[in-house]
């Protein structure tokens, strides 16, 4: 049995791992590298013809571990990926359509911005949690510590060009939550079914986001 999604999407792990599965075969060996590496959430994407059937393998054989629904671009996807057994969604936008058939589905979701009127915008509506994306190429670090003055109760989860050499400067911002990582799951290693590799890159993102959040706190305290 999976576990119930928590209240916040942005607590449970520093780091979530975003995935592109060709092949729903790898789909239960990524997850449980995953869970084996200390990062126990999975944000699949809904970018190939196996993710719908990677996200039903998932909930079933790995209990461990939190599966979401990625890439939802479309007002259709939510109850595609509830009936498959997400538990979570993230959009990387939204409309009002994409919003309302998310929350039809009844799932935790994390929609998606860019710029500040975005970000407004779903405050109005009852959001505090948001994917800021693309990451990087939206401002990055230096956007996202502007704009939590005027607008504090906004809290994000950065994806899009982030790497492991990024992570302690997002994770030290104070609306960041956690991080969306691609680089935990690469092509090449997914191709050669190298399962210890992604619980090793698990383990690395894992430790540098908490030596990374343990620095900001020892500072705060200071």
């Amino acid at each position: 049995m999976t576990p119930n999604p928590p209240s916040s999407l942005l607590d449970i792990v520093p780091v979530i791992p975003v995935v592109v599965v060709a092949d729903a075969v790898d789909a239960v060996p990524i997850a449980q590298a995953l869970v084996d590496g200390g990062l126990p959430v999975i944000e699949l994407t809904l970018r190939t013809p196996a993710a719908l059937e990677s996200i039903k393998r998932i909930a079933n054989e790995v209990p461990d571990i939190l599966v979401g629904a990625g890439t939802i671009v479309d007002t259709y996807q939510p109850q595609q990926a509830l009936a498959a057994g997400a538990q979570f969604l993230v959009s990387p936008g939204n409309t009002p359509a994409l919003r309302g058939s998310m929350r039809d589905s009844g799932l935790p979701h994390l929609p998606g911005v860019a710029t500040v009127s975005e970000v407004l915008r779903l405050l109005e509506h009852g959001y505090t949690e948001m994917k800021f994306f693309p990451a990087e190429p939206a401002g990055g670090v230096p956007y996202l510590r502007s704009i939590h003055s005027p607008i504090p109760t906004a809290r994000f989860c950065p994806t899009g060009g982030i790497t492991p050499a990024k992570l302690a400067s997002y994770l030290s911002s104070p609306n960041v939550g956690c991080v969306g990582g691609s680089w935990l799951t690469p092509t090449d290693v997914v191709a050669r079914q190298d399962w210890t590799a992604i619980s090793q890159l698990a383990r690395a993102a894992r430790d540098l986001a908490e030596a990374a959040t343990g620095a900001v706190s020892a500072a705060t305290s200071n």
